[in-house]
């Protein structure tokens, strides 16, 4: 009954602070972030699952946090017990920007506006790997020969003695890192390890806020729902931002992956314990294996490609584990025990679980493994959980149709869900126009690449360069951008690879340039302004057939209704992303190009296409985009980009 008594006035907080308080400090008022905002704090408030579905531009950063600050001061004035509020993200950016930009400025204004007594404070939770064990930093400091090292190397690894996280030392070198990090099996107790003190504080009431990543928040849930000791405090409601990587993240926590990385450290470490035969066996057996996962991860790349170089690691493995096992370190023991159980169940096959390829750190190939059905397990850990949970993203749903995510997730049946579609405030009707020619490039003809560099030439004449390429392959970028080479452009064009932090600030500080780019570039660049004013896809981005869509075909009747139930959905979710790019402010102006035929007017995707995106003017001209071009922008814009 507690509740009911409380529920009034929070909402009143919450237009106070959206209304009054941050457009007195330079923000513009949103009705949709308000609204937004009001049904994050309901869901808060019942207890319920909220899939919040956030156009670009909405700001639903501001409205979960203020409505997660509310919620927490009424639960105060409750009576409740003082829990703070988890935020789980998928980039580490976004980590970054609530603890240092969002936070300190929505603490300033609610402090001076007396509804806060002191700051927000906030903590990000990492996995031990990222953190300095004493003991181990002690035992490789009397080890290592600090006179032979890199002098940067060197400084990083003295500098861990006053710092625990090991991320403040970027030039740490990866073999220091492996060594004096916390182990997985790390519970040594002691009073004086800095990491179990800084757990203590962590956990206390110290801080509002706990920011983590979806792999910790999933840890934590399968910790928890398997008896083990939570890795997180309890906390009164949990935010999932950037939602639409949790499918995936769940994929890879609830299975198997081995990457290369782990064979190399398996390989050092037996070398270490003078155990060289096996070492130099191994790094034999394993070399045709890890020289294919040393390729760059396609997408295509079939797991079977590597079922008969990892059935010889397995056999090496297990003759290793047979013979020496007894006389290895228990650290070197459990690591080989690890890669072995793996490289079993990996060439096992089990007919339970789905086995496929996914991208490294480092773009190479990872092998996987994971349950057919990873829905049953997110509801026994995470949706069990009797808390209120929001997830937000600006994709989560097809229009107004969240069906293909709930799917994903075991969310379809779930009594606690409520959805709520937050459109974006940005004026597409105005700011921009989706071109779509009257005709494409058939990827069938042998001239397609001729003809679609073709196609790109024109648009970046008429759009005077200023463009972002979104292609859905590295093998169709370097296609392109070899016949690009051979035209005398007047703006530079580049290339963005899988590791291009340089790239993109170059394409930044050259006005008016042209950047090709795939992969993660869909939905992880923000470029303000007129630096993205043509953003062209070459092609839909449908999902690439691997293992995991063939489990999720053998679940419908018939080819079509898996095309309409799966593969057009997340294809539009895709499409939706790589929008996302083109419109960031509401100023931004800019020209959507799609040149896949398969997106013409009255061709098999063309409605799917507009279903996807927001409303905005449609043109098969491309003296309509020259136009679109001229009557938005300034005359400086025209000036620039020029070689």
């Amino acid at each position: 009954m507690e509740k009911c008594n409380y529920r009034k006035d929070p909402h009143q907080d919450i237009d106070h602070v959206f209304r009054d308080l941050l457009p007195a400090h330079g923000m513009v008022e949103r009705p949709a972030q308000v609204e937004l905002s009001h049904q994050m704090l309901d869901t808060m408030l019942n207890g319920s699952i909220a899939l919040c579905d956030a156009g670009t531009g909405i700001g639903k950063t501001y409205a979960y946090l203020v409505a997660g600050v509310v919620f927490r001061r009424y639960r105060s004035r409750a009576g409740l017990p003082n829990q703070p509020l988890l935020i789980s993200t998928s980039s580490i950016a976004l980590q970054g920007a609530i603890i240092h930009d969002y936070l300190p400025f929505l603490s300033k204004v609610m402090m001076a506006d007396g509804m806060l007594d002191s700051p927000l404070r906030a903590v990000l939770r990492k996995g031990k790997s990222h953190y300095v064990c004493d003991a181990r930093l002690m035992k490789r400091l009397q080890t290592a020969n600090l006179d032979r090292k890199n002098p940067l190397a060197k400084a990083a690894l003295l500098s861990m003695r006053d710092h625990l996280d090991l991320d403040m030392a970027p030039h740490l070198s990866g073999y220091d890192r492996e060594r004096i990090c916390v182990p997985p099996t790390c519970d040594c107790g002691k009073t004086e390890c800095r990491y179990l003190c800084y757990l203590d504080v962590c956990a206390s009431e110290r801080y509002a806020i706990q920011v983590c990543n979806h792999n910790l928040l999933l840890a934590d849930a399968i910790h928890q729902g398997s008896g083990k000791r939570p890795i997180l405090p309890d906390s009164c409601a949990i935010v999932m931002d950037e939602a639409h990587k949790l499918p995936e993240t769940a994929r890879q926590m609830f299975g198997i992956t081995l990457a290369a990385g782990e064979l190399h450290t398996l390989c050092r470490k037996l070398r270490r314990e003078q155990f060289l035969l096996a070492a130099e066996t191994l790094e034999d057996t394993a070399g045709l294996l890890l020289s294919e996962i040393a390729k760059p991860w396609s997408g295509d790349s079939s797991f079977s490609h590597f079922s008969i170089p990892l059935d010889g690691v397995e056999r090496t493995l297990s003759v290793i584990h047979r013979q020496i096992r007894r006389m290895l370190t228990a650290g070197t023991r459990m690591e080989l025990e690890r890669v072995l159980d793996k490289t079993k169940l990996f060439c096992l096959h089990q007919p339970d679980m789905v086995y496929y390829t996914a991208e490294d750190e480092t773009g190479g190939s990872m092998l996987c493994a994971s349950a057919t059905d990873l829905t049953a397990q997110l509801r026994q850990t995470l949706w069990q959980q009797d808390r209120p949970m929001i997830l937000a993203s600006g994709t989560l749903a097809v229009g107004s149709n969240f069906r293909r995510f709930k799917e994903e997730t075991g969310l379809l049946a779930e009594g606690r869900v409520r959805e709520h579609i937050a459109p974006s405030p940005f004026d597409y009707q105005r700011n921009c126009l989706l071109y779509l020619p009257p005709i494409t490039p058939s990827q069938a003809d042998s001239d397609y690449y001729d003809d679609l560099a073709e196609q790109i030439v024109k648009l970046l004449d008429a759009a005077n360069g200023h463009a972002l390429g979104l292609f859905t392959s590295y093998a169709a970028i370097s296609a392109v951008r070899e016949r690009l080479k051979q035209r005398d452009l007047p703006y530079p064009v580049l290339t963005l690879g899988r590791n291009g932090g340089h790239t993109m600030s170059e394409f930044m500080a050259h006005p008016g340039s042209v950047l090709l780019a795939a992969g993660a570039a869909w939905e992880g660049f923000d470029f303000p302004g007129d630096c993205v004013s043509l953003l062209i896809l070459p092609r839909l981005p449908f999902p690439m057939p691997d293992a995991v869509k063939e489990q999720e075909r053998m679940k419908h009747a018939t080819l079509h209704d898996f095309l309409r139930a799966v593969v057009v959905p997340e294809m539009q979710i895709k499409l939706r992303q790589g929008f996302g790019r083109a419109i960031r402010t509401e100023t931004d102006t800019c020209v959507v190009a799609i040149l896949d035929e398969r997106a013409g007017k009255n061709r098999r995707y063309f409605r799917d296409v507009l279903t996807a995106l927001p409303e905005v003017p449609v043109t098969h001209s491309l003296k309509d985009v020259e136009r679109f071009i001229r009557a938005v922008k300034p005359e400086g814009y025209f000036l620039e980009g020029a070689a």
